[in-house]
């Protein structure tokens, strides 16, 4: 679970901001709090509003930089690449800084970091506990040595214990952090016990999911469905309940040949798959609103397209159709289903970007409602950057559950909550939030000044 997330100097964010999934004072919907960790609870859902370019898509982009930067890392003698906040000059040359406080296996942890584009600054992990922060390692290129590791020596008393994780440190590339260091050398198997480093590195792997505008989530369970009766069942429910007309979905044996993508880019598809000597590939080839599965068996290629099944009026047997047949909000719903699946399963954070993209109101409200009505025992986060202005309801979200963006007079993105105002819990704020009052609306020019607008007579 998140906890709070920080960030500074990074695209729109000129001075420290933080975006908290801590709850306030509120007592209503207790269901949408986590039990306490150690002390600390966390908010099962988020939505953050705010005009265009007020810094939604930002937020979002700095949570998933960690992310990246993290899980994939920087290569030997490449800049770390990302954009400060350009509108202050004298920012030019200061440092940006990322931090993540979260939840997992029941340890609560603060890991962040402060860099530029040629090095990390400073890197730290604790362990907040309930009355102290205690220290895991801290880094920091200016003090000496530059590695603090004592947190982990606590735990990893033999001498050559020690000296690998020594190593491994003095070992981490300027532009590199120490946790992509830990991931990528398998640490692991020559010391005693880094479970809090890995506990943190298993959040961002396996439990932090970002999903942007234009992006499909795990659209590899398609895949599953012929092996998997109740994931069928799910999936063809969903699609009813959201009134998408679908009655049947299937994967259809279709020849390699068949694959509705320029002939020269199949060819090449075709020569790269043959020429693996494994015979346990399988390709996901998305195109134009269909995916493709491509597997290998006795050097011949496999492929199902995923289709969707509709009743025809006078017939007993249900048509397949192409996905790209069907609109574009129901494919959105399509692509929502295993993100709905593995939010109700648990353990999973998703904060997503512009959910309600070809979306009609009522559905991304129905989404909500689905996680929030069943999310008692479940540990799971919904955050959500949206212009959807019916999710503005406090009798769907809490107010501490509803965040806005706007930009100040430097062009600066900055957060604040509901929680910040005295409102009543009964108060219907949609209607004041597009009358301006919580900033995070777009500041129209005065039409009648317009002059550049064609007219009959021009």
């Amino acid at each position: 679970m998140l906890i709070r997330f920080t960030v500074e100097n990074f695209l729109s964010f000129r001075e420290r901001v933080s975006f908290s999934m801590i709850p306030g004072k509120g007592t209503l919907k207790q269901h949408h709090k986590s039990n306490p960790i150690k002390g600390i609870s966390t908010l099962k859902a988020g939505v953050v509003f705010g005009a265009n370019a007020s810094g939604k898509s930002n937020l979002i982009k700095a949570i998933d930089f960690g992310k990246i930067l993290l899980l994939r890392g920087t290569k030997s003698d490449y800049p770390i690449n990302y954009q400060k906040f350009k509108l202050d000059a004298k920012l030019n040359d200061s440092n940006s800084r990322i931090e993540y406080e979260i939840q997992h296996k029941g340890k609560n942890y603060a890991y962040g970091f402060s860099f530029n584009t040629t090095e990390i600054v400073e890197e730290w992990l604790y362990e907040l506990a309930k009355n102290k922060d205690i220290k895991i390692f801290e880094r920091n290129k200016n003090a000496r040595p530059i590695f603090d590791l004592d947190g982990l020596y606590k735990k990893n008393r033999k001498e050559e214990h020690k000296q690998f994780l020594n190593f491994t440190a003095k070992g981490t590339p300027n532009n590199q952090l120490f946790l992509t260091e830990i991931r990528t050398r398998k640490v692991k198997d020559n010391v005693r016990d880094i479970s809090d480093l890995l506990n943190v590195i298993d959040w961002f792997q396996n439990s932090l999911k970002i999903v942007f505008p234009d992006e499909k989530y795990k659209e590899g369970i398609k895949s599953e469905l012929k092996d998997d009766s109740k994931l069928q069942i799910t999936f063809e429910e969903l699609l009813k309940y959201f009134d998408t007309g679908i009655d049947g979905i299937c994967l259809e044996k279709i020849e390699f040949e068949s694959i509705e993508i320029p002939i020269k880019i199949l060819e090449r598809i075709r020569e790269d798959l043959l020429e693996q000597k494994s015979e346990s590939i399988r390709v996901i080839l998305p195109y134009k609103n269909n995916t493709y599965f491509i597997s290998k068996s006795n050097n011949e290629l496999i492929v199902h397209k995923f289709m969707t099944k509709h009743k025809v009026f006078g017939q007993e047997n249900l048509i397949s159709f192409d996905t790209s047949d069907e609109s574009d909000g129901t494919n959105r719903i399509i692509d929502f289903i295993p993100l709905i699946i593995d939010l109700l399963q648990g353990n999973n954070v998703f904060v997503v970007d512009e959910m309600e993209r070809s979306l009609h109101p009522n559905l991304i409200m129905d989404i909500f409602e689905i996680f929030l009505d069943n999310c008692e025992n479940v540990n799971s986060q919904l955050i959500v950057a949206s212009h959807e202005s019916s999710l503005l309801t406090q009798k769907l979200l809490r107010k501490d559950e509803i965040w806005f963006v706007v930009k100040d007079e430097f062009g600066a993105s900055q957060l604040h909550s509901l929680e910040e105002y005295n409102i009543r819990f009964d108060k219907e704020i949609r209607k004041d939030y597009l009358l301006g009052r919580y900033k995070a609306v777009p500041k129209i020019g005065n039409r009648n000044k317009l002059t550049v607008l064609p007219t009959q007579n021009s």
